[in-house]
């Protein structure tokens, strides 16, 4: 479906050959096949409960966008990289140049690791517009507007367990998902079997991106944890604030407030008599606070009429203790 695969840079693949390119020497950045998944929103949106405790999760995300139709503030190929939540830099078609955008990222890599990560968008602007051409003739969408979208990346806990992942969509569309475990392609449709049979077809360029999320992905992850340790690691604790106001029927919702914390990943449900009430609660997720912390809103509807007692539960990793506001 797509060209043949671009694959780690220490790897010379069938791609580079008939496309003339190959890496640098030298090159320390391995960079897996290109494809997408509905991922932004995953990235930047999260439940408010969280199950598994509280063991800190630090990611990296590298998401790609092609579009068949530019427009101003639209590039047609762009490329952006996360560190958790911070934007650590982006590579546009318009500047073709990798740009820093952290303080921390700016002052710990040198100018080679730029011409690198430089060279690499480049190189994958030439890859998506072949795959870009070839999926809108596959699923007979030549005309009108069309978008490839890709997430992968890699994660990793304070226990050092590690997660990868890849996943790849064409027009809002799951196309191509990486287990890793099996080394397999999973296919969302008829057209994306065709890929699929062809990747995993190319085994040791499989066992490359296994490598890749579980090694070189959390390797610079680490790095990059220590290059933004006084925003990455830092932990600020939440306050909560409950309210009510009358509902229909003659029912009442209770809203809890909760605000100020850093990392995202917090719990927060409602207690009915000391029990959660979990399955009854609305949360719209977590959303910045506009500081660098981050907000978010829990509610419940209940009948006033019935006597009991109902409070706010938070658990955060910067807390001692959960926190516990009650409704009076």
């Amino acid at each position: 479906m797509f060209p043949s695969q671009p694959i780690p840079a220490d790897t010379a693949s069938s791609w580079e050959l008939e496309s003339g390119l190959s890496a640098p020497r030298g090159s320390r950045v391995v960079v897996p096949r290109p494809g997408m998944a509905l991922a932004l929103r995953l990235l930047l949106l999260g439940a408010v409960a969280l199950p598994g405790g509280h063991c800190r999760l630090h990611s990296r995300r590298i998401l790609d966008t092609v579009v068949s139709e530019p427009a101003p503030g639209l590039p047609w190929y762009s490329r952006v990289v996360y560190v958790d939540d911070q934007l650590t830099y982006v590579y546009t078609s318009g500047t073709k140049r990798a740009e820093p955008y952290t303080l921390w990222m700016a002052q710990n890599e040198g100018s080679e690791f730029w011409d690198e990560v430089t060279w690499w968008g480049q190189r994958f602007q030439k890859w998506y517009n072949a795959s870009l051409n070839t999926l809108s003739q596959l699923y007979n969408r030549t005309e009108g507007f069309h978008i490839i979208q890709t997430i992968y990346g890699c994660d990793l806990r304070e226990d050092n367990s590690i997660q990868g992942f890849y996943q790849d969509s064409y027009d809002g569309r799951d196309f191509l998902t990486f287990d890793k475990e099996t080394m397999t392609w999973v296919a969302a449709d008829i057209g994306a079997q065709i890929t699929k049979r062809r990747w995993e077809a190319e085994v040791n360029d499989n066992q490359q991106w296994k490598r890749y999320v579980e090694g070189n992905c959390i390797s610079w992850l680490r790095s990059a944890l220590e290059y933004g340790k006084e925003t990455l690691q830092r932990k600020v604790c939440p306050t909560a604030r409950v309210s009510d106001r009358s509902s229909h029927d003659g029912l009442t919702t209770l809203s809890c407030k909760v605000s100020g914390f850093y990392p995202r990943d917090i719990t927060v449900t409602w207690l009915k008599n000391g029990e959660s009430r979990q399955q009854e609660i609305y949360s719209e997720g977590i959303l910045p606070n506009g500081d660098g912390t981050y907000q978010t809103w829990v509610t419940m509807e209940i009948d006033p009429k019935i006597k009991a007692h109902y409070s706010c539960h938070v658990e955060h990793e910067s807390l001692l203790e959960p926190l516990s506001v009650s409704w009076a």
